[in-house]
């Protein structure tokens, strides 16, 4: 999956293609808006490691600690895009 966005804010925007897992993170945090997504409710192998790498390019995004119980109780993170993103490249082409 390839996803072109818009990193808003700050002096200038900045433009990305997301690719491939990174890409489908993205995706599922925009569509996801307040609610957040966790690797509980949506399973994906290293979601912690793809959040990881979008805060880096630059992009915010909270992590909320919430118990679970089940079979194995515990804590798993819910993850919440702080960033204005918009889809698309507002302005030419970006690659990151």
């Amino acid at each position: 999956m390839n996803l072109n966005v818009t990193l808003q804010g700050g002096d200038c925007p900045r433009l990305f293609t997301l690719s491939g897992r990174i890409g489908q993170t993205m995706h599922h945090l925009m569509q996801a808006k307040q609610q957040g997504i966790t690797s509980l409710e949506n399973p994906a192998i290293r979601l912690a490691a793809h959040i990881h790498s979008l805060r880096e390019m630059g992009f915010v995004i909270d992590t909320e600690t919430e118990p679970h119980g089940g079979a194995y109780p515990g804590y798993h993170a819910r993850y919440r895009l702080r960033s204005s993103v918009a889809l698309g490249h507002n302005q030419g082409e970006g690659k990151q």
